[in-house]
This record gives C-alpha cells, sequence and structure tokens, in this order.
C-alpha cells in the first residue's frame, strides 16, 4: 500500500440542483476547490487528485429498491457520485493510497433502503452503495460507519439495522430539534444486530469541546471493542457555527482534531450548507489531517472563541448522554433478550416524508429470526398514491433454508403489490417484477 498518501476525488455535479438558489448547490465544492487549489493542495507529494467514476444500476439495487426502478430515480449527477465514492474506495483497496476522500455530491445519507424520490438532499446512499461494492470485489468486511453530519444518518441507520457486521454509529443535533426527527439513544438495531446501530444525540450548542469529548470517551473506546477491518466517516460538516440550517458551535480546528483522532481510512462529504464560511475551511482541515499535515494554521475568518464556547449545562448532558450510550452498548446482547424475547418475527413500523417530493410513506418491516443466519428482511410499503410495494432481502450470510424461503415469497408475491423486489446479497441477484 502507497504509504501516506491521500487520495481526494472531486466532483461538483454542475448539472444538478435542487433549485438555483438550494443549500446543496454546486459552490458548496467550488469556493472549497478555491481554498484547496489556494493552499497548493495539489502540489503535495502526500496528496493525488482523482476523477470520479460511474456507478452501474446494478451498484445501486445491492442496497435499494428504487420505485419503480434506478434508471427512473437517479440522474447522471447521482451515478457520478456515487462513481467517485466508489472510486475513493478503490483507491484505498487496490492500495494506490492509504487514505482517500470523496468530494462529491449529491450526498446520500437520508436514503432509506425503499426510494421512492428525494429526501433530506439525498436518493441513494453514496457510502453504502460503494462499500457493498467493495464486499462484492474483495469478500466480507467488517466494517464501522461514523457519521458525524449535524442531522441523524437515518437512510444509513435503515439499511445496516439488521447487519452485525456493519457498526453504525450517528452523532448528530438532537432529533427533536431538527431534521429528519430520528436518531434515538433507544434505537439499537434489529434482533440480528442489537447494539450495532448507535446514536449519539447531542443538544444544541454542542460545540468542540462536547464532540471530542463523545469521540473520545465512547466512539474509540467502542471501535477499539468492535475492531473493524474498515472505518468510514460520513463527514457532513453542517455541525459547524456558522452554518445556516443547524443549531451547533463546532469549528474547522474541531473537525481537524475529530478526523486526526477518529483516524479514518474513507471519508465521504455528506451535509454543510455555510459555503463560504465554514466548508472550505474545514474541508481543508479534514484533508490536511487525512494527509498526516498540519491543520494547526486553519481558521475560520469569524472564528471567535468566546462566541462558540460551550455553556457547563451543555458539558453536563453530554457526559451524561455519553454514560447511556457505553451502557447499551457493553449490555447489548442482556438488553436484546429483554426486548425481543422468544419473537421469531420482529415487526417495525414508520412513516417516512420524501420532503423534496412531497411523498408519504407508511412502512411495516419484517424481521425473520433464523438460529443459523442473519434471517429474512421483508418490506411491506406504501405510498399516499397508492403504490404498494413488497421487497425482500437475503442477507450475505443466509442459510440454504432462509435463502429458498425468500424465493418462495418472491414467486408468489404479486396480487396485492405493484412491485416485488428481491435482493439476494449471497448470490450477487436482483429480481423484480
Amino acid at each position: 500500500m502507497t504509504k501516506d498518501k491521500l487520495g481526494l476525488v472531486f466532483f461538483p455535479a454542475f448539472d444538478w440542483a435542487i433549485s438555483p438558489d438550494h443549500p446543496e448547490r454546486e459552490e458548496r465544492l467550488l469556493y472549497t476547490m478555491d481554498q484547496l487549489m489556494e493552499e497548493g493542495i495539489e502540489d503535495l507529494d502526500q496528496i493525488q487528485m482523482y476523477k470520479p467514476d460511474i456507478a452501474e444500476p446494478k451498484d445501486i439495487e445491492r442496497v435499494h429498491f428504487c420505485v419503480p426502478d434506478v434508471k427512473s430515480r437517479l440522474s447522471k449527477s447521482h451515478l457520478v457520485s456515487i462513481g467517485g465514492v466508489i472510486k475513493a474506495f478503490d483507491l484505498y483497496f487496490s492500495g494506490q493510497a492509504s487514505k482517500a476522500f470523496a468530494l462529491v455530491r449529491p450526498p446520500g445519507h437520508h436514503a432509506h433502503k425503499i426510494v421512492y424520490g428525494d429526501r433530506g438532499f439525498c436518493i441513494a446512499n453514496i457510502e453504502a452503495v460503494a462499500l457493498e461494492k467493495m464486499r462484492q470485489k474483495y469478500g466480507n468486511l467488517k466494517v464501522a460507519i461514523v457519521d458525524t453530519d449535524c442531522h441523524h444518518g437515518d437512510g444509513t441507520e435503515d439499511i445496516y439495522y439488521n447487519d452485525k457486521d456493519t457498526l453504525f454509529i450517528s452523532i448528530h443535533q438532537d432529533g427533536r430539534t431538527l431534521f429528519p426527527g430520528t436518531g434515538y439513544l433507544d434505537d439499537l438495531g434489529g434482533p440480528s444486530a442489537y447494539g450495532y446501530n448507535i446514536n449519539i444525540p447531542l443538544p444544541p450548542q454542542t460545540g468542540d469541546s462536547g464532540f471530542l469529548y463523545v469521540l473520545e470517551n465512547v466512539i474509540m473506546p467502542i471501535l477499539d471493542d468492535f475492531k473493524p477491518d474498515l472505518i468510514i466517516n460520513s463527514a457532513g460538516q453542517d455541525n459547524h457555527y456558522s452554518d445556516p440550517l443547524t443549531s451547533m458551535n463546532f469549528s474547522a480546528q474541531g473537525y481537524g482534531r475529530l478526523n486526526k483522532i477518529l483516524n479514518p481510512d474513507l471519508a465521504v462529504l455528506e451535509g454543510g450548507y455555510s459555503i463560504e464560511g465554514a466548508l472550505p475551511y474545514v474541508n481543508l482541515a479534514i484533508v490536511l489531517a487525512m494527509a498526516g499535515l498540519d491543520f494547526s494554521h486553519i481558521v475560520e475568518p469569524d472564528f471567535n472563541p468566546s462566541k462558540v464556547a460551550q455553556d457547563p449545562k451543555v458539558t453536563a448532558y453530554i457526559k451524561n448522554i455519553s454514560r447511556e450510550v457505553m451502557y447499551r452498548w457493553k449490555n447489548k446482547e442482556a438488553l436484546a433478550k429483554e426486548v425481543f424475547a422468544d419473537a421469531k418475527v420482529v415487526r417495525k413500523e414508520k412513516q417516512i416524508y420524501y420532503d423534496t417530493d412531497g411523498i408519504l410513506e407508511k412502512q411495516s418491516r419484517y424481521f425473520h429470526r433464523c438460529t443459523s443466519c442473519s434471517g429474512l428482511d421483508i418490506i411491506h410499503s406504501e405510498d399516499d398514491r397508492l403504490t404498494f410495494v413488497k421487497a425482500i432481502t437475503i442477507p450475505r450470510d443466509a442459510c440454504q433454508a432462509c435463502e429458498e424461503k425468500a424465493y418462495e415469497e418472491f414467486s408468489k408475491s404479486k396480487e396485492h403489490f405493484n412491485f416485488v423486489y428481491l435482493q439476494d446479497k449471497k448470490n450477487d441477484k436482483y429480481l423484480s417484477k
């Protein structure tokens, strides 16, 4: 593997925007690129720039059930954004880079398994699609995804909710105060992966000291226990004190220190909407930290430590939350027995609102427990436009009995559904009717 070489993949999606003045627009990356060029990043031996690849429909089908299909839901820009993340992952796995950072848009961490449209500026989960492609190429991997976006990574949680090989940690502004209104302490995962979905909801006005306290006292000890083969950072940057959509007080220096301590193998840009005041400085700090270079001189022009100092009450609240998270992690097996008891099928109900497209989805998800594998995952879904969907997932570790049951379910299901899908992770097959 190339020693101390950071691969940077850049894609600003010039031809894609929700609206011309939407917070998620191409300038998010153009100001960052100007800053990187001004600092001479391209001239550093430790950093190499790369262009993205283009994702194929099957890459998306390994993760999502797009209604009615991938072609109808995703634009070319989405395929290139996902391809940029795939390129970053390939750089790492092929040994061309020791770390990689995908600076791409559109983002993806609010995209759930089922996709009716765009929500939270996301339509496909760019990290999950790239990860599942790597698993197909390189075999099963024990992976930790640490989502540091200010918004709860509800889509990534949904995709890996019952996958014990994928530890998902989301550190975010409390869902009672911010979209998407999820990400609570007791939402710990499905019956085959209970405790491996970890939410750390923080109060508004959390600053550098609060984020770094959680990192050092919760996230790093959990990662030490889990011992992942790979650490992915969903690097949302909307915890910044100047972000127009959120209420946190994180700084560029804080982001740099977080990245240095977390030491992810791969980072993927998610949110962050302070286009001039935050993103150029935060992205630069992360790039330098990932490349093992000094970032201590990276300071926002308007940074004032006294204005973003953390209130002692916020500090006390964060310490209490941290204790509760660690209690659940250390006692996950006992808690799972209390929650699921002897249930053969575990049912989870929820509603999902696609805020860009104005679609409301109602969903019933059934986790079928099995003593030989992770069990089948079957979703019954409908939207408020009377589209009825059945989606069946065969896990990577499926036993023969579950595999046969899934194909039987798929073959007999049609009458009450507009679309029926089968995602066979074990054999890398995807069927629909």
